[in-house]
């Protein structure tokens, strides 16, 4: 069973035991542009993604 990732109205599948950061390299995202999110609950880039994870993607926004 595949690790869904979720951005916006997109969803992306990557294979388990890959660390949040890899996944959002595969899936062409730099990681200091998104926070990861799994439950609800923010995760760190070097989380190992298990099976059946679903992980959700919330667009960083910065300003002056």
């Amino acid at each position: 069973m595949p690790v869904i990732i979720k951005f916006r109205d997109k969803e992306f599948k990557v294979r388990a035991g890959m660390t949040a950061r890899d996944a959002l390299k595969k899936i062409d995202m730099l990681p200091d542009s998104v926070l990861i999110t799994r439950d609800a609950e923010l995760i760190t880039d070097d989380e190992i993604l298990k099976e059946g994870d679903q992980i959700r993607l919330i667009a960083v926004i910065s300003g002056g």
